[in-house]
C-alpha cells in the first residue's frame, strides 16, 4: 500500500466505547467504526468472541499508543452458561460433542463449587481461541480438524458471583486478569458439577477503567453518522480516559520541558514506584510516564498533541 493509502482519513484522537453486536468478529466491528469516522488510525484493545457482545473500547489516533496498557487490563463479564452439554467450541456456536444429566444442585452447593475458582487459577486454552503454537493460531487448526497439545496458564479471577441459577443453567458475573477464557471457566465450573458445560451467551461490561455504562452500539452509531462527523466525534472520550486507573502526576513547566525530550525528572512527592498518568502545570495531559528505581520518573509513551 502506498503511504497516501496509509495515511487516508481523518487525523482523530480519543477513546469511543462500543458495545459489540454479536455475530460479527472484533476486527470486523473496527472497521465498520473506522470507516464511519472515516478515521486515519484506529484499534481495538482485546478481541471479544464473535458470538460475545458488550464493551469494546476503540482507541483513535494517539489514543492508540495506550492500547496495550487496555489489552493488559482486568475484564468483567457476564455470562450465561448452559448445564448438560459440551459444545466443540466451548459456547453456542459449536456443535454439541457431550451431553450429560443435570444433578439437582442447590444454590449453596454452586457456591461450594464457585469457591474453587476465585483467586489464581490455572487454564488449558481451548483450540478455538487467537492463541498461537509454535506461530499459528490455535482456531485455524481447529477449523482443520486438529488438536494441538497447549500448556495450562495461570490465569486470576478477582471475582466471581452468582447471579441466577436455574435447573439447567446458571448465570456469573466474572472480574479477570487478562488471558482469561470464559468458555473454559464454564466448562471446568461443569465438570466440577459432573455434567459439563458450556457458555450460552457472553457479554463483556467492563474492561480496565471502562464500564457498560458510557458505551453505544452500532446503530445507535450508524444513526449519528447520517447527521456528520460533528456528532459522531462529541462520542469520543479524552484519550487520558485510558489510563484513568493510574495514578496522576502534574509537573512543572520546566519538568515537564526536559520530561518531553526524553529526559527523566526529578518530581518531589511522586509515587515511589509504578506507571502514571503525566500532566504539565496547565493539566495538558503529556502521556505516560514510569517510576525508575532511583526514584526519577521517565516518559513511557508521550502523545503529540
Amino acid at each position: 500500500m502506498s503511504k497516501r493509502g496509509r495515511n487516508k482519513g481523518r487525523n482523530i484522537h480519543g477513546v469511543l466505547l462500543l458495545d459489540k453486536p454479536s455475530g460479527i468478529t472484533s476486527n470486523d466491528a473496527l472497521q465498520k467504526v473506522k470507516r464511519l469516522y472515516d478515521a486515519r488510525k484506529a484499534g481495538h484493545t482485546g478481541s471479544l468472541d464473535k458470538t460475545a457482545t458488550g464493551l469494546l473500547p476503540i482507541c483513535f489516533g494517539e489514543a492508540t499508543k495506550f492500547s496495550s496498557h487496555l489489552l493488559n487490563a482486568d475484564k468483567q463479564y457476564r455470562a450465561l452458561c448452559i448445564l448438560g452439554s459440551e459444545t466443540s467450541t466451548g459456547d453456542a456456536a459449536g456443535e454439541v460433542i457431550n451431553q450429560y444429566p443435570v444433578p439437582d444442585i442447590s444454590e449453596k452447593q454452586m457456591e461450594q463449587v464457585l469457591t474453587q475458582f476465585r483467586g489464581e487459577i490455572e487454564q488449558v486454552p481451548p483450540m478455538y481461541s487467537a492463541l498461537k503454537v509454535n506461530g499459528q493460531r490455535l482456531y485455524k487448526l481447529a477449523y482443520q480438524g486438529l488438536e494441538v497439545e497447549r500448556k495450562a496458564r495461570s490465569v486470576y479471577i478477582k471475582e466471581l458471583n452468582l447471579i441466577n441459577k436455574e435447573v439447567g443453567s446458571f448465570e456469573i458475573d466474572v472480574l479477570c486478569s487478562k488471558g482469561t477464557y470464559i468458555r473454559t471457566l464454564a466448562e471446568d465450573i461443569g465438570k466440577k458439577i459432573g455434567c459439563g458445560a458450556h457458555v450460552g451467551e457472553l457479554r463483556r461490561i467492563g474492561s480496565g477503567p471502562f464500564s457498560a455504562a458510557g458505551m453505544i452500539d452500532m446503530q445507535a452509531l450508524e444513526q449519528l453518522a447520517e447527521g456528520g462527523t460533528e456528532s459522531l466525534d462529541a462520542k469520543l472520550l479524552a484519550v487520558d480516559t485510558a489510563l484513568l486507573n493510574l495514578p496522576e502526576l502534574s509537573l512543572t513547566e520546566s519538568v515537564a520541558f526536559y520530561l518531553c525530550q526524553g529526559q527523566a525528572v526529578t518530581v518531589p512527592n511522586a509515587p515511589s514506584q509504578g506507571l502514571l498518568r503525566l500532566y504539565d502545570n496547565g493539566q495538558r495531559f503529556l502521556g505516560l510516564g514510569e517510576v525508575l528505581d532511583d526514584g526519577r520518573i521517565r516518559p513511557r509513551r508521550l502523545i503529540s498533541l
